[in-house]
């Protein structure tokens, strides 16, 4: 479950970059924005997925006591359903399938419910979309990992319509990290003409980067094992 460490890592990164041009959630009082849920629990949540149980265990704690309080608080929700995600992975490791059955069930369903309460959400809509692109290099049942990697390319898509209108102000590493993303996933879904599709435009609009260079590679011959990535870029190698 290290590549939805890494993934939670960029997303939140990502997320971060968009500043106040993209809403997460509808206003607060007086107009204000809503509070950024990933801001109270982002530091617990990669530290407990980086092998630290116990801030793990504390994250999970408060997205409950923010459920608690309000069931309908998406981020909350979403959070809570990547983090039992990733113990399912957990599970699965130690050789208890039916834990991790249950955990990965439980998981999807609740960030299922978060993006059904916010769609518009980017920060849902992220977070459903690495967790679910991650778990699914892992899910024994290949039907399944196919649902779930749809899912997370129907995120990602639905991200980059809502950001359309300010893409190209977003940052390099948001842009692609997003373009990135949505390659890798339709390359795995075995579509290639949308993969090729987005790996162009990673060489149009990213041209001098990290991403442009990986991209270009992948144009040139199909990406194999230990070959270039084209997410998890620039800020943590």
């Amino acid at each position: 479950m290290k590549a939805i460490a890494l993934a939670l890592v960029v997303l939140v990164i990502s997320v971060a970059g968009l500043g106040v041009a993209t809403s997460l959630g509808p206003p607060g009082a007086a107009g204000q924005a809503p509070m950024r849920f990933d801001n109270v629990v982002r530091d617990d949540f990669f530290a407990g997925l980086g092998g630290d149980d116990a801030r793990l265990e504390r994250a999970m704690k408060r997205c409950e006591e923010e459920l608690a309080n309000d069931p309908r608080h998406a981020q909350a929700l979403v959070w809570h359903g990547s983090g039992l995600t990733f113990r399912a992975g957990q599970a699965a490791r130690r050789g208890d399938p039916a834990s991790a059955l249950d955990l990965s069930t439980r998981g999807f369903k609740e960030m299922d419910d978060a993006v059904a309460l916010a769609p518009r959400d980017t920060g849902v809509l992220l977070l459903r979309g690495v967790t679910l692109s991650s778990a699914s290099r892992g899910l024994p049942d290949p039907s399944r990992a196919t649902a779930a990697l749809r899912t997370a390319v129907g995120d990602y898509e639905t991200t980059l319509r809502i950001q359309a209108p300010i893409f190209a102000k977003l940052s390099e590493h948001a842009r692609g990290e997003l373009l990135g993303a949505l390659a890798d996933a339709w390359y795995h879904l075995g579509d290639d003409d949308r993969a090729r599709g987005y790996l162009t435009r990673i060489v149009a609009e990213l041209p001098g980067s990290p991403y442009a260079e990986a991209a270009r590679q992948w144009l040139t011959q199909r990406p194999t094992r230990g070959g270039p990535g084209l997410t998890c870029i620039g800020c943590h190698e």
